[in-house]
Formats: C-alpha cells, structure tokens, sequence
C-alpha cells in the first residue's frame, strides 16, 4: 500500500454513511472553524502507519473500543501509570496486547502543527478508528466530534469493564446494554474482528476443549498454540483466516462455519438469539456495514467530556 494521502483526500461527502442522530454535545463540524487541516492531517497520518503495517488498522480500532468501554470515549487508554493512578495500559485487556499508541501520539504531533491546542486525543482516536476501517476497505461515517481528555484513568475500571474473550452470549449482552448499546450494536461491532490478530493465550480454551469448533481449523490454530499455559501464550493468529486485513462480512461466515477463533466469536452463533442477525450479515454486507457504522456512532456517544469538564492534552500519554 502506497503512503500517498492524495489517494485517500476522496471529498468526505462522496464517502460518508450519514447515520445517527444529533448529540446535545458531540458535532461532526465541531472543529470547522478552529482546525480545519484536521481530518485530512489525521487521515494522512493513519494512512502512513498501515502502508508501514497493515495491523496497525486493526489496533487503533481497537484502541476505540477499549477506550470507550472504560468511562466513556475520555482518551483514558492513552495515559501512563503516574504516582496518582494506575493507568490502562497495563490492565489485564490490555496488557502485551492493546498496542498502536506510538501511532497516536504521532498523529497528534501532527495535528498540534495545525492547530496546537485545539484538538482532543480522545477525539483523534475516534478519527482514526474511523479511517482505519476505511482505508481498509470498510465503511465511512461522519465522526461526531468535541470530546475532551480525562485527567487520570482507572485499571480496576478496565479490568471490570472490558467483555473479556471468555464471555458467554448473556454476558456480552448484558454489558453492552449497560453502555446503551443493544444486541444489534454487539453484533455489528463484534464484526470488527474481521481485521486484526489474537494471543494464543486468548484461544487456547477454545481450540483444544471446545465442541462447537470445525475440526480442521482447530487443528491449523493448535499447530502455532501450544496447549500448556506458559507456551506460546503471545504467539498470534488472525481474528479471521480468510482476509485478516481486509475490512468485509468474512468474520459472520467464519461463525457459520464455526470458525470463530475467540469463545465470545463463536458465542454470537450457537444457537442464541443472535443467530438470525449473524445470517443477514452473512449474506448481505450493505446491512452490515450500514449496522456497523452506526454503531461506532453510538459507541463514541459513551460519556464523553465536553464543555470544561477535562482538558485539551498537549500529549496523549500524559495529562498537563
């Protein structure tokens, strides 16, 4: 892939799903006026860090996610430890997995250029997810925006907060109605891990004692994922065998044909009320990718701080 901006500087009008309703706080055009380089500064730069690896698309969404789960879209992921607060980084969803955020302190450097000051870092994450999904090969929408940073992060509140991989369908479920995100939301949002790569230590139940698991595909997992604990554990396999760096539908027939490479994957279809929605997704990747969109909406909804709360971090890493 090419580390061309001009090749992704498509007018956002020709590009964009405009879905979801307005925010009282949160305004796609929130930065109009104060910074208006900052979608093609941001857009350049994520385009740069995934021609120079294709993962990385994978990673900055999921810094998204993760970010969002844990007190609302504040930027909080980003912080490190301090003598006042144990950050993120090191909770257990966390640790030696949720990477990328060199990448975002990049693009921040950036942004600063054309508008110091200005712009949040939980903002500049949301942006980036967007454009991740984009660039490869997924849909656009319309980032609402005006998010400002937190100033301390909370460990317990990732570790709590997170679904981890082990979750049962009830669970998922549950937790993100907590967020105000319905089973359709866990759905279409779960269809992210058609990008992206797992640690063996995230699998290794499933691929040595599960039934609901083709055959085949556990034995080719097993083959880099030792069965004790302790072996392997950061060895990674992609999320989706078939086009692990291509955004598309692929993820809901892996499911199908259970080839689900994380317990809560396979969980979304296995005779449960997500079942008929994993079909449609299946066969219809326009309702997924509409589904989707619209949902990373209402995700980047969760609690943000606008107005004084919070502030504007000169770096993501750490507060002023």
């Amino acid at each position: 892939m090419a580390s061309s901006c001009s090749s992704f500087m498509i007018p956002l009008a020709l590009l964009v799903l405009v879905i979801g309703g307005a925010n009282a706080t949160l305004y796609t055009n929130f930065y109009s006026s104060s910074c208006p380089k900052l979608l093609d500064t941001v857009k350049c730069a994520v385009e740069s860090a995934i021609s120079k690896e294709t993962r990385m698309g994978a990673s900055l969404l999921r810094l998204f996610f993760h970010d969002c789960f844990v007190n609302g879209c504040d930027g909080s992921i980003l912080l490190d430890d301090t003598s006042s607060f144990s950050g993120e980084k090191n909770a257990r969803p966390n640790k030696n997995s949720a990477r990328g955020f060199e990448v975002i302190e990049k693009i921040k450097s950036a942004v600063e250029e054309v508008c110091p000051g200005v712009v949040s870092c939980a903002d500049i994450l949301a942006i980036a997810a967007r454009d991740s999904v984009h660039i490869l090969g997924g849909p656009s929408w319309n980032v609402k925006l005006g998010r400002r940073d937190s100033r301390t992060a909370s460990q317990s509140a990732a570790n709590n907060g997170i679904p981890p991989p082990t979750s049962n369908l009830n669970q998922l479920i549950s937790r993100f109605n907590s967020l105000g995100l319905s089973p359709k939301d866990l759905v279409a949002l779960s269809g992210a891990h058609t990008i992206g790569q797992a640690r063996c230590t995230t699998f290794r139940a499933r691929i040595y004692n599960e039934t609901n698991i083709d055959t085949s595909f556990a034995h080719i997992r097993q083959s880099t994922c030792p069965p004790n604990s302790g072996s392997g554990d950061n060895n990674l396999a992609p999320l989706d065998l078939a086009t692990p760096t291509f955004f598309d539908n692929h993820y809901f027939k892996n499911l199908i044909q259970k080839k689900g490479l994380l317990h809560s994957d396979q969980q979304l279809f296995n005779g449960g009320s997500t079942d008929s929605l994993i079909r449609t997704y299946n066969t219809n990747p326009a309702s997924f990718f509409a589904d989707f969109s619209a949902a990373m909406i209402k995700m980047g909804d969760i609690s943000p701080l606008t107005g004084s709360l919070g502030e504007i971090r000169k770096k993501c890493g750490r507060v002023n």
